[in-house]
């Protein structure tokens, strides 16, 4: 506002710029498809075998002791 009455350039008034808002976002991590956590099981897809969860190890990385299937968080 170069006059001081309300005509300065567009886009550049009160209210546009990026710190203003409500504060909302989309949250963090819910659920538990990644990240679960300490304890819980992992689980073969295929025959349902479960196996403790080993904290510092994914269940990803672990074959199924029955099958040879590779493990998921369950």
């Amino acid at each position: 506002m170069p006059f001081g009455d309300g005509t300065g350039p567009s886009g550049q008034g009160a209210g546009t710029g990026r710190g203003m808002g409500s504060g909302r976002g989309s949250g963090g991590m819910r659920g538990s498809s990644s990240g679960a956590g300490t304890g819980g099981y992992c689980v073969c897809p295929s025959c349902k075998t479960r196996i403790p969860h080993q904290p510092g190890n994914p269940c990803y990385s672990l074959k199924c002791p029955k099958c040879g299937i590779q493990m998921v968080r369950g």
